[in-house]
């Protein structure tokens, strides 16, 4: 598989998604943008939430709503077909190699790389911020697997240079206590 051309997917369906979110719901202050995927590297999907869905979020839970991605509003709401394509070449990608787990190892740490570094390029662009003149809290995730915490720290402060970073780590700081 070309990850140079799945980077590019990746990127114009990101872009897209955002938009599409944002042009429908930028009133209630889009705050939020993720790409996730899953243990089995079969899929990737966007996710956002705003400001005006946090209003109701219990004072107890807030940041987990407010930075779990699998809690957000406009979860695989946009860029439908583009996602769906990215999607379809995975799973027949990893059809391919059904029982090679060294090649599926790679192929995993590949794909969630991918995506990091199309959010960290989307950022350096200052494509959220130039859309929406605001800073963006941006995260890659991945459904029922936990990053290590330090991977997980890196990957907040690679991705976010505005208050969304101290308020997370912040917030990572309690876990476990």
């Amino acid at each position: 598989m070309n990850f140079e051309i799945v980077k590019q997917q990746i990127e114009y369906a990101a872009r897209k998604a955002f938009l599409e979110v944002y042009e429908k719901h930028g009133a209630e202050g889009v705050y939020s943008f993720a790409l996730y995927s899953d243990e089995g590297a079969m899929t990737v999907c966007p996710a956002a939430n705003t400001l005006k869905v946090m209003e109701n979020a219990d004072e107890d839970d807030a940041l987990y709503f407010k930075y779990e991605p699998a809690e957000w509003t406009y979860e695989m709401v946009e860029a439908n077909r583009e996602f769906d394509l990215i999607c379809t070449q995975l799973r027949e990608e990893l059809k391919k190699h059904d029982d090679d787990d060294l090649w599926f190892d790679g192929f995993q740490a590949k794909l969630y790389s991918t995506c990091i570094e199309v959010l960290e390029k989307l950022k350096n662009e200052n494509f959220f911020t130039g859309i929406t003149g605001k800073d963006i809290f941006l995260i890659f995730t991945v459904s029922d697997y936990e990053f290590e915490k330090k991977d997980l720290k890196d990957l907040i402060i690679r991705l976010n240079d505005n208050e969304y970073k101290s308020e997370y780590l912040n917030w990572m700081a309690t876990w476990g206590n």
